[in-house]
């Protein structure tokens, strides 16, 4: 009667897959444990390895649910085996191989990321224990066969690996958008600010030169802006004021003393013409 609602059938299906799955991922991790170091560099470099390699669990061949012990142990066999100094004839590639085992390791060890990587594990997992779920359930309304290629544990296997492979991608590709957006956004901040700083430093400097180049700066001071200059200059300006005066009234006194002499030696000189002839005695003989 299970058999005939389809629901629980497909449930145990899917129930069994997954532990044919990890069963076969078990197995690949005990085998792959003992590549050598060639084969281990190989594997950290292969072709799509920058999509591959986001998966720390794969990077590290390492279940999941492995404890903090167990973790440590693998990165330090791991690491040794692809270690630049055991690999002389390749190094470049042994570093750049050693480095992902690093980072991966690293990436482990911080409790927030590795509850990332295992959400997105899981994620995968039930995306496709979901899709196999619908695809049968559509079969059988369709009155079709229930056979899925996804039946196959080697296939389940591969659907799973492949839709978390695309989940750490896209969450890779969304992190360097944000980062991308963030990078501009703190770049256009910045050219902002410079902008308004040169603009400000353009404003102090058009404002000095109007005050003092403006005709009535020494008259129309504003207190608002000027009060200080006003009082720093009151003596100068003081002084400035009395000087003029000073030397205006200077100016007068020698017109007026000019003047007075001028006038002194017109009439003498006039008084000069006015002199009459001497008058000759006629002498007779």
């Amino acid at each position: 009667m299970a058999a005939a609602g389809g629901e629980p059938s497909t449930v145990n299906v899917s129930d069994e897959l997954f532990q044919n799955f990890y069963t076969e991922v078990k197995q690949i991790e005990k085998r792959d444990s003992v590549l050598t170091s060639k084969q281990q560099i190989e594997r950290l470099l292969r072709p799509g390895s920058s999509y591959f390699n986001l998966n720390p669990f794969e990077v590290l061949q390492i279940d999941p649910e492995a404890t903090d012990d167990e973790l440590k142990k693998r990165f330090r066999a791991l690491s040794i085996l692809v270690h630049p100094d055991k690999n002389q004839d390749d190094q470049v590639r042994s570093q750049k191989a050693f480095e992902a085992v690093d980072k991966a390791y690293k990436l482990l060890l911080e409790p927030e990321q590795r509850k990332r990587a295992l959400d997105v594990i899981h994620a995968g997992q039930e995306y496709v224990e979901h899709y196999v779920k619908e695809k049968k359930k559509q079969l059988k309304k369709d009155g079709k066969s229930l056979d899925m290629e996804e039946d196959d544990p080697e296939m389940f296997k591969q659907a799973v690996y492949k839709q978390t492979m695309k989940l750490f991608a896209e969450l890779e590709i969304k992190r360097k958008e944000r980062e991308a957006k963030d990078m501009h956004e703190r770049k256009r901040a910045r050219e902002e600010e410079i902008e308004t700083a040169e603009k400000a430093k353009r404003d102090r400097e058009w404002q000095k030169n109007f005050e003092v180049c403006s005709p009535s700066t020494v008259v129309t001071f504003t207190l608002k802006h000027n009060c200080f200059y006003l009082l720093n200059n009151f003596f100068f300006f003081f002084f400035f004021v009395t000087t003029c005066q000073e030397t205006r009234d200077g100016r007068v006194d020698s017109w007026r003393t000019f003047q007075a002499k001028g006038k002194k030696s017109k009439e003498k000189k006039n008084r000069s013409f006015l002199k009459p002839p001497k008058v000759k005695m006629e002498q007779r003989e």
